[in-house]
């Protein structure tokens, strides 16, 4: 099992990921990073998530999980150190309480309805202690958040 389990979205400002369950997102500043972080690792998404990728992620593992999916047995099944969960909002909520750290990148826009970053109903409460934020694009206002779970 991976030592860091790793939530890494961009979101918008009033925490949407998405306006649906199947929008190709192209309003994400953020896809250098997500690809230098993520490189070499295993990422785990949900089925939706993975319908919307324009091709592969070349050098990554990628697992597809379903709803009959447990995130512990999926987990257990890692020998990688880390491994990141990308989505989308019910995948996050699944593995809520496996998340070692959270990378949470805000864009500028507001949806005002749409898919939340924990999606479906969550009882979970976690709590953070900042660790470190990474420019994306400042003249827009666009950092990543990194924080790990207490």
């Amino acid at each position: 099992m991976p030592k860091r389990v790793i939530l890494i979205a961009a979101v918008t400002v009033d925490g949407y990921i998405a306006r649906h369950k199947l929008e190709v997102t192209n309003w994400s500043k953020d896809l250098h990073i997500f690809k230098e972080q993520t490189m070499g690792y295993p990422v785990i998404m949900g089925s939706n998530t993975h319908r919307t990728l324009s091709g592969e992620l070349g050098g990554r593992e990628s697992i597809v999980v379903n709803r009959g999916d447990e995130p512990q047995v999926v987990l257990n099944n890692i020998s990688a150190e880390k491994c990141f969960i990308i989505g989308g909002g019910r995948t996050y909520l699944r593995f809520i309480k496996n998340l070692t750290h959270l990378y949470v990148t805000p864009h500028p826009y507001i949806f005002g309805e749409g898919i939340h970053l924990f999606h479906g109903k969550n009882n979970t409460q976690l709590k953070l202690q900042f660790k470190k934020l990474v420019e994306i694009d400042s003249a827009n206002g666009i950092f990543q958040y990194q924080y790990r779970v207490k």
